[in-house]
């Protein structure tokens, strides 16, 4: 299974850390282990980092309207997502 870490700006930190929303969305697809990470310098640059069971579902899921919707309740600036995935 791999790992993906995704960083990317939020607009408020800590309504960023407090949303339940990632774990839900990406529970529909089966991602576990989510840790979550914001840059002590930047506190607006956060990341994640989950396992990921498939990433063509992953991917597919991304692409949708939810993940849209899930990332504004979060306040992610998707113009700055980069996911990286374990090599």
């Amino acid at each position: 299974m791999p790992t993906l870490i995704g960083h990317h700006s939020v607009k408020d930190k800590d309504h960023w850390l407090a949303s339940l929303r990632r774990k839900e969305f990406f529970g529909l697809i089966g991602v576990t282990n989510i840790r979550e990470f914001v840059d002590p310098k930047n506190p607006t640059h956060v990341a994640v980092m989950m396992d990921v069971p498939d990433m063509e579902e992953f991917h597919a899921l991304m692409g949708t309207p939810a993940a849209s919707e899930a990332m504004a309740h979060d306040g992610v600036l998707p113009e700055s997502l980069v996911v990286l995935v374990e090599a």
